[in-house]
């Protein structure tokens, strides 16, 4: 395997009874994650600049979307340790730093002063000007947009834009170039039509597995920003569905479910960090995209959390070594959500939120604030990829004894898009069987 990461990272519905058929949905997947995020803003009262803000129009030699990957990285694990400090215990943590950092980064292109200086230092762009962030995701959509046959990899941006509201047309021609956003009006003033086609957008950007992300508008909405990451994958090397078994699973020491457990014998990248307790390996998927799985020792989980930052996976990532590995694995499709407002004003992003917001660069005449940040993802991990499958691979075994790794615990995961060192998506699989209390559609796997 190419060592990319160059010391810059790269990178509900689920029941207990669940059936194996129900996790099957519409034809199997190896795995499916996506994540979609919304930003609202709404009017405040109408307000005059005196002063104006000029674009920087001297040029800018192309940026490197690796640029992106150390900050995005960081802003990633920052996004962990909050989420995780206010989760239930047990519950499932699963997100796309890249699709929120990406919403984020679009929303400062209509910030200014104070409120663009909070952004930027949250995400961990202060080094560098809006123009080289913009470039730099222009460079990075760019490059995810070039999928393969085998996998799906869609990321994309929109803004629902409030019939009658004219933001900037420097605005809309910047996130349109930059951050591939599509532009549509809604008549927000009647709020369940408005939620309905923003639904309808989310879900066709979706393969349709998140389908009622709005579920309120407020009439004064002037804006919503929708951010949204899709990645279907087939794994390089599929289990056989013939050997996956019902298996105990220890979700903490008073609570055991049943999970269904794949099993595979095969060479793997594989890594034993006694110096920081975990056990790490690497599945990679047809193409660019691999699942880095971090089983933590046992009764180490919180240790690991809190130290764990890119330079773990920079450093298990070089440290991996190609070896016989005995994987026992649970299906499992879960899914998470997210308010992010307060996890956000953690960060010091807090005028975006107020009255003294400033996002002239979208409106000079309407006042603009920040009212709502949404984020929803779903994972789902099972034995083969689409029909390709059927496929057997054959591999040359050393007589040594395999490793044995067994995912009976709570484990981190990670999916890493290794061309633009990109972190897709990363959380921790507490409990494989757990519904979500967030999600209550039948509809997610007809």
């Amino acid at each position: 395997m190419d060592r990319v990461y160059n010391g810059e990272v790269s990178g509900k519905r689920s029941a207990a009874q669940r059936t194996s058929k129900a996790v099957t949905m519409r034809g199997i997947f190896a795995s499916c994650a996506l994540a979609a995020l919304l930003l609202a803003v709404t009017l405040a009262h109408p307000h005059h600049h005196e002063h104006h803000h000029q674009h920087s129009d001297h040029s800018h030699s192309e940026m490197n979307c690796h640029k992106l990957s150390a900050p995005n990285a960081d802003f990633g694990f920052s996004l962990y340790k909050s989420l995780n400090a206010k989760a239930a215990a047990g519950k499932n943590i699963f997100y796309s730093p890249l699709g929120i950092s990406t919403a984020l980064s679009m929303l400062s292109t209509g910030a200014r002063g104070e409120t663009h200086r909070q952004l930027f230092s949250s995400l961990g762009y202060s080094a560098l000007d809006q123009a080289k962030v913009n470039e730099a995701y222009e460079h990075l959509l760019h490059m995810l947009g070039h999928s393969q046959a085998s996998q799906r990899l869609d990321v994309g941006s929109a803004a629902a834009v409030r019939s009658g509201f004219s933001p900037l047309e420097t605005f809309l021609k910047d996130i349109k170039k930059f951050y591939s956003a599509e532009i549509f009006n809604v008549d927000f003033s009647q709020s369940e039509a408005a939620a309905a086609e923003i639904n309808r957008f989310i879900a066709s950007k979706t393969n349709d597995l998140i389908k009622d992300m709005v579920k309120d508008l407020a009439p004064e909405m002037a804006m919503v920003l929708i951010s949204y990451v899709y990645f279907r994958g087939q794994w390089e090397k599929p289990f056989d569905a013939n050997l996956t078994h019902k298996a105990d699973f220890q979700v903490d020491e008073n609570t055991k479910v049943q999970v269904d457990m794949m099993k595979r014998m095969g060479r793997y990248e594989f890594y034993q960090d006694s110096d920081n307790f975990t056990t790490v390996i690497m599945l990679p998927y047809k193409g660019n995209t691999s699942m880095m799985i971090v089983l933590p020792d046992e009764g180490k989980m919180q240790e690991v959390e809190a130290s764990i930052c890119k330079d773990h996976i920079r450093h298990w990532h070089d440290q991996l070594f190609r070896m016989s590995v005995n994987l026992h694995l649970p299906k499992f499709s879960i899914s998470a959500d997210a308010s992010l407002v307060d996890t956000l004003k953690e960060f010091g992003v807090t005028d975006a939120f107020s009255d003294n917001a400033d996002l002239s660069g979208i409106s000079e005449e309407i006042k603009l604030k920040v009212s709502k940040i949404s984020h929803q993802a779903v994972l789902s991990v099972d034995e083969t990829g689409t029909e390709a499958a059927a496929g057997t691979t054959m591999e040359v075994m050393p007589m040594s004894m395999p490793e044995e790794m067994t995912l009976n615990r709570p484990f981190l995961v990670f999916i890493l898009e290794h061309s633009t060192k990109s972190i897709l998506f990363m959380g921790k699989i507490n409990n494989p069987t757990a519904i979500d209390v967030a999600v209550k559609s039948g509809e997610w796997w007809r």
